[in-house]
């Protein structure tokens, strides 16, 4: 069993009367101290699988900033796990002692360092047979089961589901225990195409999109605008936002709130999934180019 999942709230925002919506954020970032938001509800089952077939040892892949590293090293802490991290790029073997995220993981996880090119291929996770193996992200079937628990009896009242989009298990999950009657709305950190096709492998519903807007840039792009709104919405609304998932999407919702987007009357709930470990690392980045800090 999983350790005991604190119940997420809908926190309402507060927004001038005038745009004739309302919006609420699902505090999924506050339902455990070190696995928060989405990859709580991804590694859910994957832990169950992985004890339920006997595997002592975890392997996954991720960055140096990884919200997901980090979250598969405390699990398989707390469950008794060998934990194995791939880190996208060598350069880093030297630097753990400099960077939050994989400070935090290295109390539990050993770290193998491999170039861009090398990072995932198939050699690589064939080198680890006696290893349950957990996708970068942590994105699978089981990841996209524990998702369709993200929503409650109580949320069938919203008329639009948002979520920021990684690699699509979220939004998946979402979808597939969605209304007829909502639209789920998915805001993508990364730039390209892909991601329609990943989700599409999960879902059968048609009542989605994706936003693509929002990006910034990619993948752990920030500018000026998106630290000062970050910055602004917790000093108004007493929320942190993580600078590459949960900000960009709260970004784009309120963007598409003042322009008209969504009907007057509309109720929206948006899906915090975490992340907040990574606001340390951003910051050290902004520092370096002398860029404000996410407060």
């Amino acid at each position: 069993m999983m350790f005991q999942l604190d119940k997420s709230i809908n926190q309402k925002i507060n927004l001038p009367t005038e745009f004739g919506v309302e919006l609420f954020l699902k505090r999924e970032d506050d339902i455990h101290p070190f696995i928060s938001g989405n990859k709580y509800r991804k590694l859910k089952y994957n832990i169950e699988e992985a004890q339920k077939k006997g595997f002592k040892k975890l392997l996954t892949f991720g960055g140096a900033y990884s919200n997901h590293i980090a979250a598969v090293a405390y699990a398989g802490h707390a469950f008794g796990f060998e934990t194995l991290g791939i880190i996208r790029g060598d350069e880093l073997q030297d630097k753990i002692a400099d960077n939050a995220t994989l400070s935090f993981a290295n109390h539990g996880m050993a770290f193998e360092f491999v170039t861009r090119d090398a990072y995932r291929t198939e050699k690589l996770i064939n080198a680890y047979k006696n290893y349950y193996v957990i996708p970068e992200g942590g994105t699978n079937a089981l990841a996209v089961k524990g998702c369709e628990e993200i929503l409650t009896e109580s949320d069938t009242e919203f008329n639009y589901i948002c979520t920021s989009v990684g690699t699509g298990g979220t939004v998946s999950g979402l979808i597939n225990c969605s209304q007829p009657s909502q639209q789920v709305l998915g805001f993508p950190a990364l730039k390209g195409s892909f991601l329609q096709e990943d989700i599409s492998k999960f879902v059968t519903k048609t009542n989605w999109k994706l936003i693509t807007d929002y990006h910034f840039g990619g993948y752990a792009k920030i500018n000026l605008d998106l630290i000062r709104f970050i910055n602004e919405f917790k000093e108004k609304q007493q929320i942190p936002l993580d600078p590459v998932y949960t900000g960009k999407m709260m970004f784009g919702i309120l963007d598409l709130i003042q322009k008209g987007y969504f009907p007057k009357g509309s109720k929206i709930l948006a899906i915090h999934t975490g992340g907040l470990q990574g606001i340390e690392g951003m910051n050290k980045v902004l520092k370096q180019k002398n860029l404000p800090i996410i407060e």
